[in-house]
């Protein structure tokens, strides 16, 4: 017997709808590519995401035709995510990090047929117009006064000049809500990028879930401001999450130093934010360096990377911020788990709080996951053992763009992440490794992450990379990788040391060496395969 419910469709253009009914004069204020701080509300965002949405569809975008967009956090780029998925077709933001080869290659595998991209990107798409089969337009996110006076790329359009005599009164089409709705890449660290392709129905259900407390607390009282790039998995989904709860949204646009971050969380007095570690402890630095004290902040989200204690200590010891830590992937739409304390547990000690937000939380409803052997065999989940962890649910990857990658998907959906991890009995997960990643050394793992995080929190030391380096006894072992604060003059054996009785000591690294920088990839994680290239000859002193 099936349920006497009406079956409407999930479609992305209902959020948008729902914040101009309900929280019209709601902010959005960016920090826009030509200078000036822009502010406008959820109703002027309706009208003009409808006003793009009709540009489009002048210029032939029709449903499930792709759509790229190479820009950053701005109100444009905001508009862009409703007008272009509002009408069918695919919003495929691209990351501007990425190498020009990438670039090319992902907008030809997608075929977009348009690009919108802000005026200080322009190059990147100038830099690889020659190469690109499938774009017919190129829309340049800005007013006439700042459009280039030239360019390789003929018949440029303007942004505010295309959009400017639409009346913005377009009624959103319905259509099945399994139909596409955006399009990311996986930063392709090895071989080329594969096409994680959205659907209405994942992003709603996504969507629903981050936005409610237990997961990212967020009300009408609640100002964000998402340092996490919009090419990042949908800004972790934030994009589509505070128009839902009413939330103020502050766009930080291309200036993500810490003075620039600071300014804007003090001046709009943000309440939440969320971005990658390295920029957090660029802001925290300056934060240090100058005496000031984030005044309004209540929760920071972090993700991308495993924060080390130290930091969220600082942010707690500093500032009295709150750290949320998230784990998820492209994949995910991207959370799988995020920090979420059971009764009881906000009243501990620092020190035992701290070291439960240390772990990458416990799983979100409606994601799946367990860990299993190199055969598929399913492991206990009591903590006692690390395995391979596989995930599954409505808003996770069940195939990449045109059949690639086909290994990663299992039997009944299971998605494999390529993370190593442990699942504790109160369902924390404590990921150990990327599979890529672990050092094997006496057939043992080591986890990389585990020895990251506490050098992080050795004086002196900025941030910390760890590797395995050949042995002929061991197979491996940890070569442990710095980069020091500016000014620090801090040595191998401090940082030894400082490691001691916090590690197992068969985990000490074997060697320490000091860099003026860490590689970094698109999406701001460490690129361990740049720093195995660059000591791939390294002997280590134990060998």
């Amino acid at each position: 017997m099936l349920g006497l419910m009406q079956d409407r469709p999930l479609l992305i253009s209902q959020i948008i709808d729902f914040a101009a009914a309900y929280y019209s004069d709601v902010e959005i204020v960016s920090r826009s590519i030509e200078g000036p701080i822009h502010r406008y509300g959820y109703r002027d965002a309706h009208k003009r995401s409808k006003q793009l949405a009709e540009a489009l569809q002048g210029l032939g975008i029709k449903l499930g035709d792709r759509v790229g967009t190479i820009a950053w956090n701005t109100y444009r780029h905001f508009e862009c995510y409703f007008g272009i998925s509002g009408i069918g077709a695919v919003l495929h933001t691209i990351n501007p990090r990425l190498a020009p080869e990438h670039v090319a290659y992902i907008a030809n595998h997608a075929e977009d047929q348009i690009i919108l991209v802000d005026v200080n990107l322009l190059p990147i798409v100038e830099g690889v117009w020659d190469k690109l089969t499938t774009v017919k337009h190129v829309v340049v996110m800005t007013d006439r006064a700042h459009m280039p006076a030239s360019s390789k790329i003929p018949n440029l359009l303007c942004y505010e000049e295309l959009i400017a005599d639409k009346p913005g009164t377009l009624r959103w089409p319905d259509f099945d809500e399994k139909t596409a709705s955006s399009l990311c890449y996986t930063s392709g660290t090895t071989g080329n990028p594969k096409g994680v392709l959205y659907s209405h129905r994942s992003t709603l259900i996504h969507t629903m879930m981050s936005s409610n407390g237990a997961v990212i607390p967020m009300d009408p009282d609640t100002t964000v401001l998402p340092v996490v790039p919009m090419f990042h998995a949908n800004a972790w989904g934030l994009v589509y999450a505070a128009p839902i709860a009413g939330a103020k949204l502050v766009f930080p646009g291309a200036k993500l130093d810490g003075a620039s971050v600071y300014e804007l969380l003090d001046k709009e007095q943000v309440t939440l934010s969320a971005g990658v570690p390295t920029v957090w402890l660029a802001l925290l630095d300056y934060c240090a360096q100058n005496k000031l004290k984030m005044s309004s902040v209540k929760r920071t989200l972090i993700g991308g990377s495993a924060v080390p204690i130290s930091m969220i200590a600082r942010f707690w010891n500093e500032h009295g911020v709150e750290v949320i830590q998230g784990w998820g992937m492209t994949e995910m739409s991207p959370l799988g788990t995020t920090t979420r304390f059971n009764r009881g547990e906000r009243q501990l000690p620092d020190a035992e709080r701290f070291a439960i937000t240390a772990k990458q939380g416990r799983p979100v409803f409606g994601c799946e996951m367990k860990i299993v052997d190199d055969a598929g065999n399913d492991l206990p989940m009591d903590g006692s053992v690390s395995g391979n962890m596989v995930v599954r649910g409505p808003w996770i990857v069940k195939g990449y763009m045109k059949g690639d990658g086909k290994s990663q998907f299992g039997k009944d959906d299971w998605f494999a992440t390529g993370d190593v991890c442990k699942i504790e009995k109160d369902g924390s997960v404590v990921i150990t490794d990327r599979s890529k990643d672990v050092i094997k050394s006496g057939g043992e793992w080591i986890s990389s992450i585990d020895l990251e995080n506490a050098a992080m929190g050795c004086p002196g030391v900025a941030e910390a990379a760890v590797i395995g380096v050949a042995h002929p006894k061991w197979d491996e072992r940890p070569l442990l990788i710095v980069h020091p604060r500016p000014g620090a003059n801090v040595t191998k054996e401090q940082v030894l040391e400082f490691l001691q009785g916090k590690i197992a000591k068969w985990w000490m690294p074997d060697d320490v060496q000091f860099v003026e920088a860490i590689p970094h990839g698109a999406t701001g994680k460490i690129l361990k395969t740049k720093l195995r290239e660059q000591f791939k000859d390294y002997k280590l002193p134990t060998a």
